[in-house]
C-alpha cells in the first residue's frame, strides 16, 4: 500500500469514526425524548396545522399582517410583534413584558417567544390556554397588555374596508368578522413561524452539522438530565413542577408560582441565544448562569462554568431560519375607525 492509498484509508477510518460517533449521539438523544423538526414539509404540517382551520396563503398573508397591526390595541400603539418582535428571537428583549400607559406585566412575567410556540402542548406560563388561537385572545383585551374589548377591535377591523375585503376573499364572503375569527387568523399565522436549525439536519442524518464542541454540548446536556424537561419537537413547552429540588434564587421577583398544582409551562430552548432575559420573571441575561440555575432548581445538581459553556455552545446549535421578516402594509382608517384612546 502506497502513502496515498495509507492517508485515503486513514480518512476513510475517521470519517467513519466520525459518523458512528454521530450516530450513536442522535440515538442518545432519540432515547432522551429529542425530537427534530421534520424537513419533510407534509410531516411538518402533519404537527402544526389545526385540521379544523386547515392552512392557506392567503390566511397566512392575513393573520401577518394583523400581527404587526397596533390598531388592534386600545392605544393603537401596541401589536402582538411589540411583545414577540420577529425580528428579535420573537421576543421584546425585556425582563416584564410592557403593555397599554406603559405598564408592566404586574407579576413581572416575562414574554416567551411566539417562534415554534405551536410545539408547546399549552400556552402561557401557566399553560391556562392549550392552542395558540385562544392565547391571541388573552392578551388583546388583558388592561396591561393591550386593553382592547372585544367590540373595539371588531369595530377597527370592519371599520377599514381593505380588511374587509381580505376577510372576504380569505373566508368567503358570507364571514363574520368576529374577534374569535381575528385571532383565530393570527393564531394560524403563528402556527407556521417554525425555525429548522442544524440540530434538527445532526437529528435527521447530518452527522457534520454540529461541530465537535456542539456534539460534547448536546451530550452533556443529556447526561445532566436536562431533557427530562425540556425534550420533544420543541426542546421544551409541557407544564412541569418548579423548584423540584431547590427554590429558585429570584423567586419572589413577580410572585408567580405558576398554576394551581405548582406547575410552570417549560420554554422552548429553540433559538435560545436570542430571547434573553431568561426564567418566568426574566430575572437572568447570561445564557450558562440559566443552565447553572436551572441545574439547582430543578436537578439538584451543581453545573460547573465548564460544562455550562459547554452545554450553552450545544443550545446555540437550536437557532434556527426565521426565513424573511418583512412588516406589511396595512389598510387604512376610515371616519368609522374607533380612535386611538391612551386612557
Amino acid at each position: 500500500m502506497n502513502k496515498t492509498n495509507i492517508v485515503l484509508s486513514g480518512l476513510l477510518v475517521a470519517s467513519l469514526s466520525t459518523f458512528a460517533m454521530g450516530d450513536a449521539l442522535v440515538k442518545k438523544a432519540k432515547n432522551a425524548g429529542m425530537k427534530p423538526i421534520p424537513s419533510s414539509q407534509l410531516e411538518l404540517l402533519k404537527l402544526i396545522e389545526d385540521p379544523k382551520n386547515p392552512i392557506t396563503d392567503a390566511k397566512v398573508t392575513l393573520g401577518k399582517r394583523l400581527f404587526f397591526e397596533p390598531r388592534l390595541s386600545k392605544s393603537g400603539l401596541i401589536s402582538c410583534n411589540t411583545c414577540h418582535n420577529l425580528g428579535m428571537g420573537g421576543v421584546d428583549g425585556v425582563a416584564a413584558a410592557v403593555g397599554h400607559k406603559w405598564t408592566a406585566n404586574p407579576a413581572h412575567l416575562n414574554s416567551p417567544t411566539v417562534y415554534n410556540a405551536v410545539f408547546n402542548s399549552s400556552q402561557f406560563w401557566d399553560g391556562r390556554d392549550p392552542h395558540l388561537e385562544a392565547q391571541a385572545q388573552g392578551p388583546m383585551q388583558a388592561g396591561p397588555e393591550m386593553a382592547a374589548p372585544k367590540s373595539l377591535v371588531e369595530g377597527r377591523i370592519n371599520s377599514m374596508p381593505a380588511y374587509v375585503a381580505e376577510f372576504k376573499a380569505t373566508y368567503g364572503d358570507d364571514v363574520k368578522i368576529s374577534f374569535e375569527l381575528i385571532t383565530a387568523t393570527i393564531g394560524l399565522f403563528e402556527r407556521t413561524l417554525v425555525t429548522s436549525s442544524r440540530f434538527d439536519q445532526f437529528m435527521e442524518g447530518d452527522s457534520n452539522a454540529l461541530n465537535k464542541k456542539e456534539k460534547t454540548g448536546l451530550k452533556v446536556f443529556i447526561d445532566k438530565g436536562c431533557t427530562s424537561c425540556h425534550n420533544g419537537v420543541g426542546i421544551g413547552g409541557t407544564m412541569q413542577p418548579f423548584q423540584v429540588a431547590n427554590k429558585y434564587k429570584f423567586a419572589s421577583l413577580g410572585g408567580f408560582q405558576g398554576d394551581k398544582n405548582g406547575m410552570v409551562k417549560t420554554p422552548t430552548l429553540r433559538n435560545i441565544e436570542e430571547t434573553a432575559p431568561y426564567f418566568h420573571n426574566g430575572a437572568i441575561w447570561s445564557l450558562s448562569d440559566a443552565v447553572k440555575e436551572m441545574g439547582s432548581t430543578q436537578l439538584g445538581i451543581k453545573i460547573s462554568d465548564k460544562e455550562a459553556k459547554q452545554i450553552s455552545c450545544f443550545l446555540k446549535s437550536l437557532t434556527g431560519d426565521k426565513g424573511d421578516i418583512s412588516y406589511p402594509q396595512l389598510p387604512v382608517i376610515t371616519n368609522k375607525t374607533p380612535k386611538p384612546d391612551m386612557n
